[in-house]
């Protein structure tokens, strides 16, 4: 990724004050504890609070975490 530091992508997030204001969908898949494929899935889910700025796709980190406190009913469910 550019303009990233690689080894903090892993780094264990402890408090919602580490998010940033804007976060991508790297930080999605560590706050989710998902993969890099299901976490643009996610982002592309109908009803998800992503945006494009260019051709990144970000979210805010409060609509993120609203969306998540009421219940995420348009998340596809796997049928393995």
């Amino acid at each position: 990724m550019y303009g990233r530091n690689r080894t903090n992508d892993k780094k264990r997030l402890n408090s919602y004050e580490d998010l940033p204001l804007v976060l991508d969908v790297a930080d999605i898949q560590r706050i989710m504890g998902i993969s890099r494929a299901s976490a643009y899935e996610l982002v592309h889910t109908p009803g998800f609070p992503a945006f494009r700025r260019g051709r990144l796709i970000k979210v805010s980190k409060i609509a993120f975490f609203e969306w998540m406190a009421k219940g995420s009913e348009t998340v596809p469910r796997s049928d393995k």
